[in-house]
């Protein structure tokens, strides 16, 4: 078998043995050796190897996004994209214009939507929305996820009337004034809309997941975990999409699928596990929510939200509920990846977690965006990964000052902090919530401030150096799927995945530089993929 040869680059391998090196060798998709120029050249280039010149380019081990959803960005390439708008009349506008693109009584679908980025915070009503797309129903998710806004026709479509009981942990927002629907869905409320919502075709899910894949691979990512059967139709169809794009039409990208709590039966029914598959697709952790998130105040904290002295947030379950969910997901011998906001909901599935035995897999408790000290000893145990999302300050500040207060903000997204407990923390970007570009998470770990923002950082003790942020999206990465012996760093023996830049990343004058920073190549297996 052909070796190819990378050289003549400033590689980082984040390995201690060999720190920075100037060649790598590959064969059958695996790193056989790394070293100087003259040595590697000397070992290993004789005739029939096939050399690629970096031309001094700085290279890492591949990325690794530990937390999106590729399903999220294929509907962003598929919908109508409301990531990044400024005002509530840009939003409105938007709508209209896509609207002008559908045909009478088809869906208008969007996301992205964020009001705290609006100077006066108002979100469009169910009149506006009603006059901006009057021929079809409307369902718009925001940025986060967890909140979303429909017009009169997504009612009407839905069958929906005062008297239909909302969702547990849901609600319909009412007018105070007319107790009529504002438009306004809070979490599992969506449910009384999404089900009516014609689900799309498996071409169409196929085309949009093909289109993320290739976009995450443009931005550097060798391999991603990913959160998507609620929204591909299901385990069994979400499995047989990647099964396709990755095993059968090799798409490069790989992918560690986190399988939603309710689909569990299916897994046991078809004997998979995490850690099923092979070295490009494999089953993960069982996924679960015990809360909500800042933006709407649903993340559930242990003292209430300073603008909102009667809220302390939701729990999506309660504490038995929870513990069953757990029991069963271990009695399969598998992890958990728990969407944790807040401090309360970590506490208590933390709790629930202590009365269990480890398992084989690491379980993931992902966000864990208000701290306390006291939960991160305890989230400092080898067995526990904290899976965080540095660009999360970007979409959060300054308006979470509000919601949190003073005190708490100290512990906000501690991520320093977190690294000097001892706490083991793998980096990802939540996209479609945040762009997917790994090194804006980069930057914000770096920086904790948005890109244009010339002041102050965030709680600056909290920010990381250049190297602990790329541990993040590499080493993290690995150590989150218990795969530190195959990937994480550029060392003999693992799977052959580099991402290739445009700077040097440990050299720059100033962060803001990773802005303008360019993926110059993404290899995945040996293989140049972008």
């Amino acid at each position: 078998m052909t070796k190819t040869i990378y050289t003549n680059g400033k590689i980082y391998t984040l390995d201690a043995i060999h720190p920075v090196v100037e060649t790598v060798v590959v064969e059958n998709g695996i790193i056989v050796d790394v070293g100087s120029h003259n040595d590697m050249m000397l070992q290993w280039g004789r005739r029939g190897s096939h050399l690629i010149d970096l031309q001094g380019k700085m290279a890492t081990p591949g990325l690794i996004d530990s937390h999106l959803h590729l399903s999220g960005l294929a509907f962003q390439l598929l919908d109508l994209d409301l990531t990044g708008v400024r005002s509530k009349e840009e939003m409105l506008k938007k709508i209209r214009e896509k609207a002008k693109t559908i045909a009478p009584g088809k869906w208008l679908i969007g996301m992205g939507w964020d009001e705290n980025l609006f100077n006066d915070k108002m979100i469009p009503d169910i009149e506006e929305l009603d006059q901006a797309a009057p021929h079809c129903p409307i369902f718009l998710k925001r940025v986060c996820h967890h909140a979303f806004l429909v017009n009169s026709m997504a009612f009407k479509r839905s069958g929906y009337h005062s008297s239909i009981p909302v969702p547990k942990g849901g609600e319909v927002v009412l007018d105070p004034v007319t107790q009529k629907p504002t438009g306004l869905l809070l979490e599992t409320a969506s449910n009384l809309i999404v089900k009516h919502i014609p689900e799309r075709t498996y071409s169409e899910l196929k085309h949009g997941l093909e289109q993320a894949m290739s976009l995450a691979i443009q931005k550097g990512l060798t391999s991603v975990h990913t959160n998507d059967p609620c929204y591909l139709g299901g385990f069994e169809q979400t499995y047989k999409l990647y099964d396709t794009l990755i095993n059968r039409e090799q798409k490069g990208l790989r992918c560690n699928l986190l399988i939603d709590y309710p689909y569990l039966s299916q897994l046991k029914e078809r004997g998979m596990y995490t850690g099923y598959g092979n070295e490009k697709l494999q089953i993960g952790a069982i996924k679960i929510f015990a809360d909500g998130a800042l933006g709407r105040r649903t993340a559930l904290l242990s003292e209430p939200y300073d603008d909102d002295r009667e809220n302390f947030g939701e729990a999506i379950h309660s504490q038995e509920a929870l513990f069953e969910i757990i029991k069963e997901v271990r009695a399969h011998l598998m992890p958990i990846a728990v969407h944790t906001i807040g401090d309360q909901a970590l506490k208590n599935v933390l709790h629930i977690l202590d009365q269990f035995p480890k398992v084989k897999y690491r379980d993931r408790l992902i966000h864990v965006s208000v701290l306390t000290k006291e939960l991160m000893k305890q989230l400092a145990d080898p067995s526990r990964i904290a899976d965080i999302q540095p660009r999360f300050v970007v979409s959060d500040y300054p308006w979470v000052k509000q919601r949190i207060g003073e005190k708490r903000e100290l512990y906000l997204y501690a991520w320093e902090t977190l690294r000097s407990f001892g706490v083991v923390c793998a980096g990802g970007s939540d996209a479609p919530i945040e762009p997917v570009n790994p090194l804006f998470g980069i930057h914000s770990a770096v920086t904790r401030k948005a890109p244009w923002e010339h002041s102050e950082s965030w709680n600056p003790k909290e920010r990381l150096s250049m190297v602990d942020a790329v541990r993040l999206f590499t080493i993290g990465g690995a150590f989150a799927v218990n795969e530190e012996l195959k990937k994480g760093t550029i060392s003999r023996g693992k799977l052959a995945d580099m991402t290739v830049y445009s700077k040097d990343l440990f050299a720059l004058e100033h962060p803001d530089e990773l802005l303008s920073t360019e993926v110059e190549m993404t290899i995945i297996d040996g293989k140049i993929q972008a």
